[in-house]
């Protein structure tokens, strides 16, 4: 996501969040990219006040809204993350320097006892992002997470995504694109749609796994020219981001999942 010049004060940050309803706007959005009558259900609220609240939250840099590319008359909104942990620290900071808080990157080092999480990238082409998502998730995660990706209609895997991974010190050349029906009976802790299409037909797996959406453009849609280029480039930079967050949550989710265990 594109960072934001916007200038927020530490008490405006605050005064933001310390809403109820923006927070349970913000934590919906940390979970996954929505659209605002998803929104509105999740909340039990009618949808110009939600619509109210997320401009709020939008002219701060918070949270930024992308058309749908399913249906151009939708919006999905989602949460810059990164900015909202800067300004949570700078909030600490603001009243006093000892209350200066920091952002821990993903662990890559810390192991994860018994089975390892399992996670599906689904797009449409499974030619880019998916496929990206799928090695940026392995690499980052050292081989702690499982990650896997298919698409709805599959296409060759796209030149740039191969350079742009290759570029990150990933080899994705080896790699084949698969429909998604290969893995219909496969178990996944978590399934991610990565395109605003496959997530209207997105099918059911077994054991229930978390849904997540990550409303992301198609980078090989762009022209093959140097734009083209650059389009991966953000594509794969979007998706560290999103990946170093993910693993966060995982390994805190199996790690209450052995604690309860015992």
């Amino acid at each position: 996501m594109a960072g934001t010049s916007v200038d927020v004060s530490a008490s405006r940050f605050l005064q933001l969040v310390a809403d109820p309803q923006r927070w349970q706007l913000l934590t919906a959005l940390a979970a996954s990219d929505r659209r605002v009558g998803e929104l509105s259900d999740l909340l039990g609220k009618p949808q110009n006040l939600v619509s109210y609240h997320l401009r709020e939250l939008r002219s701060a840099g918070l949270v930024a809204g992308r058309r749908s590319s399913a249906d151009g008359r939708d919006t999905y909104y989602r949460i810059d993350l990164p900015r909202c942990g800067a300004l949570l620290c700078a909030a600490g900071a603001a009243i006093d320097p000892a209350l200066r808080l920091e952002v821990l990157p993903a662990a890559h080092s810390r192991s994860l006892r018994g089975r390892r999480p399992r996670v599906l990238f689904l797009c449409t082409g499974n030619s880019a992002r998916s496929q990206m998502a799928e090695a940026l998730l392995e690499h980052r995660s050292g081989g702690r997470i499982v990650a896997r990706s298919a698409g709805s209609n599959p296409k060759p895997l796209h030149p740039h995504a191969v350079r742009i991974m290759a570029e990150r010190d990933i080899d994705i050349s080896q790699h084949t694109t698969k429909h998604l029906s290969r893995f219909a009976r496969g178990r996944f802790d978590r399934v991610i749609t990565l395109c605003d299409k496959v997530r209207e037909i997105c099918p059911e797996f077994p054991g229930r796994p978390t849904a997540a959406h990550w409303s992301m453009a198609d980078p090989s849609a762009e022209e093959d020219t140097d734009g083209s280029r650059a389009a991966f480039v953000r594509t794969a930079d979007e998706l560290e981001t999103r990946i170093g967050v993910l693993i966060a949550q995982l390994t805190e989710q199996h790690d209450e999942g052995n604690t309860h265990a015992r």
